[in-house]
């Protein structure tokens, strides 16, 4: 009996050790879960190589990517101890430490960032004879997509366009993916839709390469404020001109970011030599996956929902970043 007793120990013991919570397993390993997303989306790429660049320069470290169902499950993976850190989309970040939205009446308030790596860039796009201010109101009395029922895309345009004092009453609205709405606007079955994405979105340059006559709106100062004051996780961002065949002058829109999620309790010294040596290691980050080429040290804060984890506050402080109030965690107050 103790003879097939002991191997089964032996690999319970392994598997305890291997399990979230950041701990020490045998040998002072450090192991470490990352929650991404689908394995075919960019989420699972950018997690396990994060994991595999922080087990290569990190002594002692463990850090594997593991898929999941995306940012809303993650939330849950992280209050429940089933993963140590996660990538999540800005807006259910900001519904999860408000309480709202997807979690209504169940905040999760020891939610804390690490960092932005990359943005959802907004393209909201009109054909030009039914734009008049050049901003995203134009979509008033058009119809329009507003994204696949359901999807993020959906939450987020709705959001917006909230912001800016719109409801779908105000549209008629369209439930397509990118392309198909691209393609209803070649035909003439669509004004315009909602598009976001790393740029350049693949859908874009087919609309402005096949000649169809639309454009994307810019988002005022004034409108990103408003949209803000709903959740507070857009920042600004200009499409430099010629990103995409003919566009001939720079768009003002706003992007929401990709962030690193981690629970306030996760080991400080632990949070500080990651965030480290995720900068230190910027070449090869970028090496990760194209939308990695966008982890730089002047866009870490950027739209961040949720405050800093302290230990990375120590790091970017050390960097001399201005870190916002909102961001600065209770921990380090």
């Amino acid at each position: 009996m103790r003879k097939l007793l002991a191997p089964i120990l032996i690999v319970v013991a392994i598997v305890l050790a291997a399990c979230g919570g950041g701990e020490e397993g045998s040998g002072g390993t450090k192991y470490l879960t990352i929650a991404t997303a689908s394995s075919g989306g960019t989420y699972y790429p950018i997690g396990v190589g994060l994991g595999n660049l922080w087990t290569e320069h990190i002594d002692g470290m463990n850090a594997t990517g593991q898929s999941s169902a995306g940012s809303v499950e993650n939330i849950d993976l992280l209050r429940n101890g089933e993963a140590d850190m996660a990538i999540l989309q800005g807006l259910i970040g900001a519904q999860a430490v408000g309480g709202t939205g997807n979690f209504e009446g169940n905040a999760y308030e020891d939610l804390r960032s690490i960092s932005m790596l990359w943005g959802n860039v907004e393209h909201f796009v009109l054909m030009n004879d039914k734009v008049e201010t050049g901003t995203i109101e134009d979509i008033a009395g058009n119809t329009f997509s507003v994204g696949p029922q359901a999807s993020g895309t959906e939450q987020s345009t709705l959001i917006m366009m909230e912001g800016v004092g719109l409801t779908k009453d105000d549209i008629t609205p369209e439930y397509l993916g990118y392309d198909d709405a691209v393609s209803a606007m070649r035909d003439g079955r669509l004004d315009g839709g909602s598009t976001p994405g790393g740029t350049p979105v693949s859908a874009i340059m087919d609309m402005y390469a096949s000649g169809v006559d639309a454009r994307v709106l810019d988002i005022t100062d004034e409108q990103l404020e408003s949209i803000n004051s709903i959740y507070n996780t857009w920042y600004r961002f200009v499409i430099p001109s010629e990103t995409y065949p003919g566009q001939e002058e720079d768009i003002n829109t706003i992007a929401m970011p990709n962030f690193l999620g981690v629970p306030a309790d996760l080991d400080e010294d632990m949070v500080y030599e990651l965030t480290k040596t995720m900068y230190e290691n910027l070449d090869q980050v970028h090496e990760i996956h194209n939308s990695a080429k966008e982890v730089l040290l002047e866009t870490a804060l950027d739209g961040l929902p949720a405050p800093l984890h302290v230990g990375a506050y120590k790091y970017f402080e050390e960097q001399g970043l201005e870190i916002p109030e909102e961001l600065i965690p209770e921990e380090a107050k």
